[in-house]
């Protein structure tokens, strides 16, 4: 059985709830996409989970009825927001968060952990937990309602929500972007064989190093979203040329990673390549809506190396990576591609460089 999104959506508005703070989980896709195509219910993207909930917590005690939706993985970049503003002002609003599964032999090891121990981890935040209904949605509103009041926090199971697209308005157009997979190939032809190591972010990038960059010394990180960099600086710090492939939202996930980074810049020799797409691709291609950001001015003030533009070209794009000395950045605007396969467990389950 499956919650109709729509209905869902409608309602939590009848209801008066006013904003949805979301960092984006495939889980709740649907019920994301919902309230997008919606007028009546602002859609509130963040660009990490304590964002989320520090911004629902404002909205609050500012008299506006806030929900927050994030993914279990992300459920514990919140624990200070919630164990240190929540608790002690006793302030509450409803959070959902979804229960992401893992079998074993599973190469998305960020879930193995929570999949089990949910439960247990909101315990310790101080909270109870409940199962969100998704056959009965009066009941659902009602769990909702009491979690409005009450330090709960309702868990999603996969599938809860019916199938919901977004609207063409909110569809993005990126037929006109080389799609990353061309970009991952030159550096595959460029850095065949050589000493470099590759630190891919979560997510589709990850996956797309894993098929188009065979001959590279690759590192695929599953989860800890906006951690490659950091990642990478320590690897560059114990004497490693890196490059870091992310993407627009897990740039802004942990952007202190950057003024950190540059402290060390005559030191350490590391690329940090942004792969702009707009979009949370893994998670059903919700825009980022990051359009104001100026990542090269964010990465030049921060003191990375940055060129005067974005790259958009395979061209230029293998002119400015081909200088790996130094700390550097570069952003590049690309394309989709089509869903790739995850790398398997044995080569995701790597503890050392």
């Amino acid at each position: 059985m499956a919650l109709e999104s729509e209905n869902f959506i409608n309602s939590l508005i009848d209801k008066g709830y006013t904003h949805l703070c979301v960092v984006p989980c495939s889980f709740a896709k649907n019920v994301i996409n919902a309230a997008i195509n919606s007028s009546d219910i602002e859609y509130l993207p963040a660009a990490s989970e304590a964002v989320a909930c520090s911004i629902a917590a404002g909205l609050k005690m500012a008299g506006k009825r806030p929900i927050v939706i994030v993914q279990s993985s992300g459920l514990t970049n919140m624990a200070s927001c919630i164990t240190s503003l929540l608790k002690p002002y006793d302030i509450s609003f409803p959070i959902l968060t979804s229960w992401r599964t893992y079998k074993e032999g599973d190469s998305e090891i960020q879930h193995q952990h929570l999949a089990t121990e949910l439960p247990k981890l909101i315990n310790f935040y101080g909270y109870e937990s409940c199962i969100l209904d998704n056959e009965n949605l009066n009941n659902a509103i009602s769990q909702i309602d009491f979690s409005d009041e009450q330090h709960v926090i309702c868990v999603i199971k996969k599938d809860s929500f019916s199938g919901v697209k977004l609207q063409t308005k909110h569809q993005l157009d990126l037929s006109n972007y080389v799609p990353r997979s061309k970009f991952l190939v030159s550096l595959n032809d460029i850095f065949a064989g050589q000493d470099v190591l590759f630190i891919g972010t979560t997510g589709n990038a990850a996956r797309e190093m894993f098929s188009f960059m065979p001959n590279t010394d690759n590192f695929y990180m599953a989860g800890n979203m906006g951690g490659a960099l950091s990642i990478g600086l320590g690897a560059a710090k114990a004497g490693k040329k890196v490059i870091v492939c992310g993407g627009d939202a897990e740039f802004v996930m942990h952007m202190g990673g950057l003024t950190t980074t540059s402290r060390y810049a005559l030191e350490i020799n590391l690329t940090y390549i942004l792969f702009d797409n707009r979009q949370n691709k893994s998670t059903g291609g919700q825009n980022t809506y990051q359009e104001h950001v100026n990542y090269n001015g964010i990465a030049e003030s921060s003191g990375f190396e940055t060129l005067d533009c974005s790259i958009e070209t395979v061209d230029d794009f293998k002119s400015a990576v081909t200088d790996i000395n130094g700390l550097r950045f570069l952003w590049v605007k690309c394309g989709i591609d089509n869903e790739t396969p995850r790398p398997p467990l044995n080569l995701v389950k790597r503890n050392s460089f």
